[in-house]
């Protein structure tokens, strides 16, 4: 999830964007072949997620998330997707989907949710859809400072070193809009065939909203800050599930 507005992050202008992910492909090989390299890649980056994050986070929280995850994880069409979902102790509430299908959710937001399966089945949805639609290794493919032949070996190594030194910030930086629609709606159509209700999508953007102009106790207008308009999100949903409400 991160913001929309017109800095949009891991997007390209036209040539140079479909030149990196051609050349990605050419690197990866076939769709099997390119997930097992995303796993690398990503894998890597967890790790360096994990040294700079405050903990482990709250065992209730990750059985919570697993136990959701898990019926989502199943419903993804291409089996060879596999899914690691992860409290992330931080200072800044947050969730963000790595490559290969590292997920990293705060405390805070399984807080707002009031534990909500429904809701937070949205919010693990839309960072699995980040994953499926190649959102995450999309933005990595975006820097210029990574070589596609290195991130393509089957270790993935090169991007911990620039992980580093850009900075967690970066993995809580915008996707497009475009994208973080598309993850809304993949998201929830994942919770609807998983046996979650949808509209667990629309009562977790009322959550965010209630925040709007608040003081903030959980601290996420930041977050909020890197997504499209809260109405407009929900307006999507609500067209492309044709909800009601």
């Amino acid at each position: 999830m991160a913001k929309a507005a017109p800095y949009l992050v891991g997007r390209l202008a036209g040539k140079q964007f479909l030149k990196a992910k051609w050349m990605w492909q050419s690197f990866a090989g076939n769709e099997d072949e390119a997930i097992q390299a995303e796993q690398a890649v990503g894998r890597d980056m967890a790790k360096v997620v994990e040294e700079q994050s405050q903990g482990s986070g709250s065992p209730e929280f990750q059985i919570l998330l697993d136990n959701i995850a898990k019926p989502l994880a199943e419903r993804v069409k291409n089996r060879n997707h596999r899914f690691e979902i992860k409290v992330l102790l931080s200072d800044n509430p947050t969730a963000f989907a790595l490559p290969g299908g590292f997920i990293f959710i705060a405390p805070s937001l399984v807080e707002l949710a009031e534990k909500n399966s429904d809701e937070l089945a949205f919010v693990i949805g839309h960072e699995m859809a980040h994953v499926i639609r190649r959102h995450a290794i999309d933005r990595i493919l975006s820097q210029k400072a990574l070589s596609m032949a290195s991130l393509a070996t089957p270790t993935g190594r090169a991007v911990a070193p620039w992980l580093r030194s850009v900075g967690m910030q970066w993995l809580e930086k915008a996707y497009s809009r475009e994208q973080e629609f598309e993850a809304d709606v993949l998201g929830s159509r994942l919770a609807q065939v998983s046996g979650f209700d949808p509209q667990g999508a629309l009562r977790m953007l009322e959550r965010f909203r209630s925040l709007e102009g608040s003081s903030d106790p959980l601290g996420l207008s930041a977050y909020l800050s890197t997504h499209p308009p809260i109405d407009d999100r929900q307006q999507h949903i609500r067209e492309q599930l044709r909800l009601d409400g």
